[in-house]
């Protein structure tokens, strides 16, 4: 087992493991901590706990301060050139002609580089770019393209339900969504239904994917015939959530329309179309 800190970074969902020590932060402490990059801040989201080292990545970094008044100085002038440091980058980019959009800039905890991120439609040349702003800032400079995904999580924003964009809010990594699991759950293939900010499928759609592909497996076809208690029908809807289904039945020249559980219906699996929908 080890001693480890859980932090995370300014604008990134996905926590990140270091060693304790010595040291006891509390959860919403900022802590000044040893990356790839040199030091960068980070604020502290779940205090020490042990875990099986199989978890940890090495090697485990340590934390190297809880952070200062003076730390959390040097953050906040950090944030304050952010916005003119976006402004100038943007003028160097009209001014180059590039083909780029700037998402985001971020001021390394020691300001020794800033990176500016971008999306493009393709590869960009931007050496003269990079020459142009090292000779206007003085630091080191870091272009870092983007995609689509990346730049929804990045600026944030209100999702088509209402509630905060979640690959900018609750998910640690983007994870793979297909349209497979918009059929499963029986919703609209409409691509305005089913897609967020990004124009790609909506990641939320994977939450719950696995119930709805094993209950899809119980379920009858729609338009298929069943077997139910009063009679045969015809299915003409599904709730996936309660595992019922809505049948027209045909009985003395008349129709009339029932729910029944699953469970009660009769009707055969594996047929051609039902199979060639569930390896879609």
């Amino acid at each position: 087992m080890e001693k480890v800190v859980v932090v995370k970074f300014k604008g990134n969902c996905k926590p990140y493991y270091f060693g304790a020590g010595k040291l006891q932060p509390a959860r919403g402490q900022g802590v000044i901590v040893e990356t790839a990059r040199g030091l960068e801040y980070a604020v502290v989201v779940d205090p020490v706990k042990e875990v099986e080292r199989e978890e940890i990545v090495s090697p485990l970094k340590p934390i190297v301060r809880i952070a200062t008044e003076k730390d959390l100085e040097t953050v906040r002038k950090n944030e304050e050139r952010r916005g003119e440091a976006m402004k100038i980058c943007k003028e160097k980019i009209r001014k180059h002609e590039l083909e780029m959009k700037l998402i985001d800039c971020e001021f390394t905890f020691d300001g020794s580089k800033v990176v500016f991120t971008f999306t493009a439609e393709g590869r960009v040349d931007f050496r003269e770019l990079v020459k142009d702003l090292a000779s206007t800032f003085h630091i080191r400079i870091e272009l870092k393209q983007v995609g689509i995904r990346d730049e929804t999580r990045i600026l944030g924003g209100i999702a088509p339900c209402g509630r905060e964009c979640c690959c900018a809010g609750c998910m640690p990594d983007f994870k793979k969504v297909s349209i497979k699991m918009a059929k499963n759950q029986g919703l609209s293939l409409n691509p305005g239904k089913i897609s967020g900010l990004c124009g790609r499928l909506m990641c939320c759609l994977s939450y719950e994917n696995d119930y709805y592909a094993s209950v899809y497996k119980k379920m009858p076809k729609m338009g298929g015939t069943v077997g139910t208690p009063e009679g045969k029908g015809v299915v003409i809807s599904e709730n996936m959530l309660k595992q019922e289904v809505r049948v027209k039945i045909e009985k003395d020249g008349a129709f009339f329309y029932r729910d029944f559980p699953v469970s009660e219906l009769k009707f055969h699996r594996g047929e051609p179309e039902q199979e060639k929908n569930s390896q879609e």
